[in-house]
């Protein structure tokens, strides 16, 4: 009688478990998300209430003559353009981002259709009949305008599943979006530096002092803004540091050994 005999077989070891998932970068590399935050409510508690007032007197950006319809839509402009700051800072906050999907397209919407496009629309109008003087007339004008052409271009770009074009036009749009505070900031320096000694406390929008530093704040605000977006869109991301810094450690290498 034969028996065939089989060796033991030899157990295979398990799989590597697969990664949890990316781990969250910590927050000293997120460090502009609490600011801009805080900056954001800052200046709409500034800015807000006089106008949910509903009381004309309160603004200070008086209506031009035979427009009475000025402050009903500075106020639907500042309302309009609260929205868009508070649903913008949620937007570009990567870990509300990536943790909660659903609520960042709704957001989204909230930013498009609540936010910028009435917000510009009315700032469009506001802001061409501003007392401010014709260079900020113009300035308004312009980021209105280009406020509103980037986010639909953003919105386009959703539409088509195009989701990296979709972000950077978002980027440059949520840019814009924080311009209005960054006005405030540069006029509020280019006062202080070149024309502190020829203001009083009688001076208003159409005193040409505060023309002049009001006209430079918006114009500035607007480019700087865009500039740093386009520097951010640009900026090398981590993984490309690290293969250039492998290059260059590599091409050293390689020198070091020719020299040898």
């Amino acid at each position: 009688m034969s028996s065939t005999f089989h060796p033991p077989t030899q157990a295979t070891p398990p799989p590597p478990a697969a990664p949890s998932g990316t781990p969250r970068p910590p927050l000293w590399r997120r460090p502009w998300v609490g600011p801009l935050m805080f900056v954001a409510l800052a200046f709409m508690a500034l800015t807000v209430p006089r106008y949910l007032t509903f009381n004309p007197a309160n603004t200070n950006v008086p209506a031009p003559d035979g427009f009475g319809a000025h402050f009903w839509l500075l106020t639907g402009h500042v309302v309009f353009g609260s929205i868009a700051m508070t649903t913008c800072c949620f937007q570009i906050w990567p870990a509300f981002r990536n943790r909660f999907p659903k609520a960042h397209r709704v957001m989204g919407r909230l930013y498009v259709f609540a936010g910028v496009l009435p917000a510009g629309v009315l700032g469009i109008i506001v802001g061409a009949v501003s007392p401010f003087g014709p260079v900020v007339r113009v300035a308004n004008v312009t980021l209105g305008v280009v406020w509103l052409i980037v986010t639909v271009v953003g919105i386009r770009m959703a539409i088509q599943r195009r989701h990296g074009e979709h972000r950077r036009w978002m980027i440059r749009s949520f840019a814009l979006t924080f311009a209005i505070v960054a006005t405030r900031i540069w006029s509020i320096v280019f006062a202080v530096a070149f024309f502190a000694d020829q203001l009083t406390e009688e001076a208003g929008p159409l005193d040409p002092t505060v023309q002049t530093f009001t006209g430079m704040g918006v114009w500035v605000a607007m480019i700087v803004n865009i500039l740093a977006a386009e520097w951010w869109l640009d900026r090398p991301t981590a993984s490309q540091r690290r293969a250039r810094k492998a290059r260059r450690a590599r091409r050293h290498q390689s020198q070091d050994q020719g020299m040898a």
